[in-house]
């Protein structure tokens, strides 16, 4: 990657302290670690249900309301900094509660303070975008962010086999003790990601000139490029709420994908191969990534209920691991691509009113989209993965009509 020096100097910093971001988002991860630590602890089954949306949801749905707050601060650095060292502070106490701690207080312990790690999450992703647009050129911004997810993707993929060769059921203090290396992981991002040096504009900030809620919606009715991004986002929800559909049939059909350190080593392979390539991609044209990815996600997605309806289980028991990988491939590629096309689309604190407005309008999104998909899973669930999967072939069709606002080299 070849860029001048100060540019070169922001962008091993974002990489690095984006990459120590993504070591704790693998670990403090609602999907994979903190189930399996309050279902080992006999926890209610309630609260581990509420894991992902309090998590998933806690984290765009302020970001709107935070706009203000953002655009009236010449660095956004600070505000980042800030986000991380929030985060460490929530997961060194959620390692400490897993040491102290058991069934019902350890669940509403976690759940709360899960939801305080998802604020100040906020705070850096809305901030995160801002310092890449101020100091990385556009045409570079993919790769960058690529290169940020396979840091994260790594440390997850070294973590997945160590548990596996650990074995089940895995120790509550190893648990603990991955958690508090997160923890180690969000307080040096923010000690790196301090040394990068944004250029800060000289005239006062001027923050938004209406209410939050107004601005977001004012964006949404009237600003139809944006518009159109968040309903093309809001179809690629395919391959992150396809995922748990996939273990679910995987069990049905009696090929249950089981285990920690599987889980982790599955999401750590795709971020370090996809993180990487679809970075490189998106700075050609991040739209094709999204639009390609969502269709393959789809695609596998058919393939599987296919498999488990017709395909004997000596097939379907190999078929479902790389089927849950392929699928996990898709996201990271669709993660990518539409955080290099915001960033791409727009510049200065439009970008920061585009970011927040979008954030939160996917978090109600996230939630509609999810309790519908849960009401058709009452069907089964194939058929939550059939209808997630004729959404992403929607998002296909959509995400290639966005204009395309990569730089193509």
């Amino acid at each position: 990657m070849s860029l001048p020096s100060p540019e070169e100097h922001a962008a091993r910093r974002f990489i690095w302290s984006n990459g120590l971001q993504g070591v704790g988002d693998q670990i403090v991860a609602a999907k994979t670690v903190l189930p399996w630590l309050l279902q080992a602890a006999g926890a209610p089954g309630f609260f581990i249900a509420l894991l992902v949306p309090i998590r998933e949801a806690g984290s765009m749905l302020p970001q709107a309301a935070f706009t203000p707050w953002v655009t009236s601060q010449r660095s956004r650095k600070r505000i980042w900094v800030i986000g991380s060292l929030g985060q460490a502070v929530a997961a060194a106490l959620i390692g400490l509660a897993a040491l102290l701690l058991d069934a019902l207080p350890l669940a509403l312990t976690v759940t709360l303070l899960l939801a305080v790690l998802a604020v100040f999450r906020s705070l850096c992703s809305i901030a995160s975008k801002d310092v890449q647009g101020r100091t990385i050129s556009k045409g570079r911004r993919g790769v960058i962010t690529g290169r940020s997810a396979a840091v994260g993707g790594a440390a997850s993929l070294v973590v997945g086999l160590f548990l596996e060769w650990l074995g089940t059921p895995v120790p509550t203090w190893i648990l603990a003790g991955l958690i508090f290396a997160s923890a180690a992981a969000w307080a040096v991002a923010a000690l790196v990601f301090h040394t990068i040096d944004e250029p800060v504009p000289e005239e006062e900030p001027q923050g938004l000139q209406r209410g939050w809620w107004a601005d977001t919606w004012g964006l949404f009715t009237g600003d139809r490029e944006f518009r159109r991004f968040v309903v093309v986002r809001s179809l690629l929800l395919v391959s992150a709420l396809s995922t748990a559909f996939i273990v679910t049939l995987s069990q049905e059909v009696g090929q249950g994908l089981t285990g920690l350190g599987a889980f982790l080593i599955a999401s750590g392979l795709a971020a370090v191969l996809g993180g990487r390539i679809s970075g490189i991609w998106s700075d050609i044209s991040s739209r094709n990534v999204m639009s390609w990815a969502a269709l393959a996600a789809s695609v596998v997605i058919g393939g599987l209920v296919a498999a488990a309806a017709w395909l004997p289980g000596a097939v379907n028991a190999w078929l479902f691991p790389l089927g849950f990988f392929l699928v996990n491939l898709a996201h990271t590629a669709i993660r990518v691509a539409r955080k290099t096309y915001i960033v791409d689309m727009a510049e200065g604190d439009e970008r920061t009113r585009y970011v927040g407005a979008a954030n939160t309008l996917m978090g109600v999104i996230l939630l509609f989209v999810g309790a519908l998909s849960g009401a058709v899973a009452q069907l089964g669930s194939g058929a939550a993965l059939l209808f997630l999967a004729a959404i992403g072939l929607v998002g296909v069709v959509a995400a290639r009509r966005l204009p395309d606002v990569s730089t193509r080299r």
